[in-house]
């Protein structure tokens, strides 16, 4: 299993409605909105991290709002 936080920056006022888009998607753990340089945090879960980029690429950034989107892999030290 592959985790990985997505930090999401919106546009002005859109990030409610962002995050209640993205925590409906299938691999998506949680979607919160924040206060600071990112407007949403998500945590995704995916089998692989082909499937993890799949869900980012061809998902979360289709949704309405988002202007960019950072990826972080969790990693087990």
């Amino acid at each position: 299993m592959v985790q990985a936080y997505i930090l999401i920056q919106t546009e002005v006022g859109k990030a409610a409605a962002v995050a209640s888009a993205i925590a409906a998607l299938e691999g998506v753990a949680t979607a919160e909105d924040v206060t600071g340089p990112y407007d949403v945090i998500v945590r995704a879960e995916a089998n692989t991290v082909d499937e993890l980029g799949k869900l980012v690429v061809a998902r979360i950034q289709g949704v309405d709002g988002i202007t960019r989107t950072l990826t972080c892999p969790v990693v087990h030290l």
